[in-house]
């Protein structure tokens, strides 16, 4: 990932958190969402744990590749400890809440598009927030969960904007858009939409609470 930005603009891991950090916070508040310090904090590192490509991409027996979403599920479901439970949830929340963020125009064309990556990072994050509440440390964590759970749609919204200033995405099809805010009801896509003379037509998007 961090070979897709202009060279030298990322150089240490506390540049790159500094970086996330304050491109998340400016893109919080020009987009109008609240968010807690806490699950800034989890953002900002889950991006900076995600620029080495070796923390997002798996080994298979046909090269390196990105673990499908219905792969990680499979785990959590047959897992056999809470821990490796709440693992592979926390790896499909963060997976699902970063592909659709930064890289949504992968996407286009696929199988599955972004609005199977909201609903599944959404629910995750969902699980993850009930089976957080045993311990204290637990309890903390369960709060961050059920805001990314509850805001997912926000927070794709969010990395889209980080991405695009971050030159780690490019988003900039008119079609794909269109087809975002139509899937998803991106208040994001729908005003880039009408800075490029488009008027999203009422009624057409689906309802969102975040």
């Amino acid at each position: 990932m961090a070979s897709d930005c202009p060279a030298g603009a990322l150089v240490t891991d506390v540049n790159v958190r500094e970086h996330f950090r304050d491109s998340i916070h400016s893109a919080l508040s020009n987009q109008k969402v609240d968010a807690a310090e806490d699950t800034v904090f989890y953002v900002v590192n889950l991006l900076a744990h995600y620029t080495h490509a070796e923390n997002l991409f798996a080994r298979t027996p046909d090269g390196v590749d990105l673990k499908p979403l219905a792969l990680i599920y499979a785990e959590a479901v047959e897992a056999t400890s809470a821990e490796q439970r709440q693992f592979a949830l926390k790896r499909l929340g963060d997976v699902a809440l970063l592909i659709s963020g930064l890289f949504s125009s992968s996407l286009n064309r696929k199988v599955v598009d972004v609005d199977y990556y909201i609903a599944m990072g959404g629910s995750a994050y969902g699980f993850l927030c009930d089976l957080s509440r045993g311990t204290v440390r637990g309890r903390a964590l369960s709060g961050i969960f059920g805001e990314l759970s509850d805001k997912f749609p926000s927070f794709v919204d969010v990395l889209a904007e980080v991405g695009e200033n971050s030159r780690l995405s490019s988003d900039t099809d008119i079609m794909r858009l269109y087809e975002i805010w139509i899937r998803t009801g991106s208040r994001r896509a729908a005003e880039r939409l009408r800075k490029l003379g488009i008027e999203p037509v009422a009624g057409s998007s689906p309802r969102r609470t975040n």
